[in-house]
């Protein structure tokens, strides 16, 4: 099928509207309680369920603890950073998108005490609940990385876009000179769980094609550094990676974790089964381990049995529901599910917390339930994007079939991240999606 601006235009049209009324209940009165609900952050999952129970429930007292005044529109970081939009494209007011109704306290959470129903903040405000809702987000440990530090990002061939719009722009400063001079980049990520696992793969395809558009491929000694013996945690997926790594002569280090770095000599050394490995590069791209914040890792509520380095919370895969505690919920990238780290995640995970926190009030018990939809608009070139959607499976749950084929380097499919996923994004923060 040959596709046309229209023919996007209609797609992403019909895409956002029926992103808007996903999930939202069809009810004729609210439901009236006079519940003590905390939400633990105030990112992409504790703005769009406050917005969404502001709606729903009447009376209720629904609490946001996130000392961050600034929101981050992380899916746009990868842009920035290949110098295809501006640092102030990815943010914005926290404020702009909370709920009038509810109260935001501008503190960050230090302890939970599940057993008393507590939290307290750094700013020694003590909160009681009758249901919490975990949606920190995660720490990006850089520390973790020997001799790396985040003032290096943008100098001496270092990059590292996770970090905020800051760094991602110094990345690209970084980036767009050794895409000019070439030599040898190196691109890492950690052997941790991480959020968007398709970003180090994005900005890996960006700047070869950058490097090419600008006639220096030949120059350019690019090389993807696997954490584990796979490009992609969907084999199918991993499998077109490597198609297309081959095709673009980009060489895949498999097994080989970042461990430090020497700034001043350029050189970074890997842990690998075989044993340390050390590397001299021109550019390396820094991704490092993540986990959950020392708040959640600290109270109990993390796995015991797995993910025990990272503090993942402990979670029901269907409902988001803690485990241990019913009124417990995790949303986004804390919680200790097997996929769902990604902003497409918390569209789906927010309606199934909302349906089970409000059945819960009302003595029911919920229907909704998470597959483990995750979704990666990965880029391959500029202009060019694979729209890669899977559940716990590893199932491709493609959103428009017969239309965009997951596995195709489709224009429409790079739109789709370009244009239409702010517009969607944005519409979930609001509590429509």
């Amino acid at each position: 099928m040959i596709f046309n601006r229209r023919h996007f235009m209609a797609i992403a049209g019909a895409g956002l509207a029926a992103a808007q009324s996903a999930g939202r209940p069809v009810q004729a009165q609210p439901v009236r309680t006079s519940a003590n609900i905390v939400i633990l952050g105030a990112g992409a999952a504790g703005t769009a369920l406050a917005n969404r129970l502001s709606e729903r429930l009447e009376g209720a007292r629904i609490t946001l603890v996130d000392a961050r005044r600034q929101h981050l529109y992380q899916p746009g970081l990868s842009l920035v950073a290949a110098g295809l939009k501006p640092a102030a494209y990815v943010v914005s007011s926290t404020r702009q998108w909370l709920p009038a109704t509810a109260n935001w306290i501008e503190e960050s959470a230090t302890e939970i005490d599940p057993e008393a129903r507590t939290v307290t903040t750094d700013g020694g405000t003590r909160l009681e609940y009758d249901y919490l809702v975990i949606a920190t987000g995660l720490v990006l440990d850089h520390d973790a990385i020997e001799g790396f530090s985040l003032d290096l990002v943008g100098t001496q061939g270092i990059g590292a876009l996770y970090a905020g719009s800051e760094y991602a722009q110094k990345t690209w400063q970084a980036a767009r000179q050794y895409s000019e001079t070439g030599g040898v980049g190196l691109f890492t990520r950690p052997s941790t769980e991480m959020k968007c696992a398709g970003a180090p793969l994005k900005h890996t395809f960006l700047i070869d094609d950058i490097a090419r558009r600008s006639g220096n491929a030949g120059k350019t000694d690019i090389r993807y550094m696997s954490n584990n013996d796979s490009l992609f945690g969907v084999p199918i997926v991993s499998e077109k990676i490597r198609m297309l790594f081959q095709n673009r002569g980009i060489a895949a280090e498999y097994s080989h974790v970042l461990k430090a770095i020497d700034a001043g000599k350029k050189r970074a050394v890997f842990t690998t089964p075989d044993g340390e490995r050390e590397l001299d590069y021109d550019y390396i791209h820094v991704i490092p381990p993540q986990r959950a914040p020392d708040v959640i890792r600290q109270s109990g509520l993390s796995w015991a049995d797995k993910w025990t380095d990272q503090g993942w919370v402990e979670t029901d895969n269907a409902t988001m529901r803690h485990r241990r505690f019913p009124e417990i919920f995790a949303l986004g990238d804390v919680a200790g599910v097997p996929k769902g780290k990604t902003a497409a995640s918390v569209k789906w995970q927010v309606p199934v917390v909302e349906d089970h926190l409000v059945a819960a009030l009302q003595g029911r018990e919920g229907t909704e339930t998470y597959n483990g939809y995750t979704s990666c608009p990965l880029i391959t070139r500029v202009g060019r994007a694979m729209l890669i959607e899977f559940d716990y499976d590893n199932n491709l749950v493609p959103s428009f079939p017969g239309i965009i084929a997951p596995l195709e380097e489709l224009w429409i499919s790079w739109l789709m991240k370009e244009i239409a996923l702010k517009a969607t994004y944005n519409a979930m923060l609001r509590g429509r999606a």
